[in-house]
């Protein structure tokens, strides 16, 4: 009976936690608008009428989207280091980060999705 105490105490935590976070998703407004998460919802079929729901997926799709672009930004700085390594005669005052496609689809695959092009077109 104990450990059953334990198991509800955790369960109603979360669930405190839950509301909690989506009081909060009805005060704030998100990175991605509301009308391109709805747009890409309908596309795929999703229909919810509650917004707090489609709050809710913008923002793991912002999360997602930070998740790559910050594993982007360590391959880059990755690569820049290795090229400024062998070329010590160029400009040191140009630092600037350029992403590429390679650093970009890199990242990109660390989360499972794939932006080769095919070696050979046929």
């Amino acid at each position: 009976k104990r450990a059953r105490t334990r198991i509800d105490l955790a369960t109603a935590k979360k669930d405190r936690g839950l509301a909690e976070l989506l009081m909060l998703m009805d005060e704030c407004a998100p990175v991605i608008p509301d009308a391109v998460t709805d747009y890409y919802l309908a596309r795929s079929g999703f229909e919810c009428d509650d917004l707090r729901i489609k709050r809710l997926l913008g923002l793991a799709a912002q999360k997602f989207i930070a998740d790559v672009a910050t594993d982007a930004f360590q391959y880059c700085k990755i690569r820049s280091q290795g090229t400024a390594a062998k070329d010590r005669k160029g400009n040191p005052k140009d630092r600037r980060t350029v992403l590429t496609m390679d650093d970009l689809s890199a990242a990109l695959s660390e989360h499972g999705v794939n932006v080769k092009k095919p070696e050979y077109f046929m």
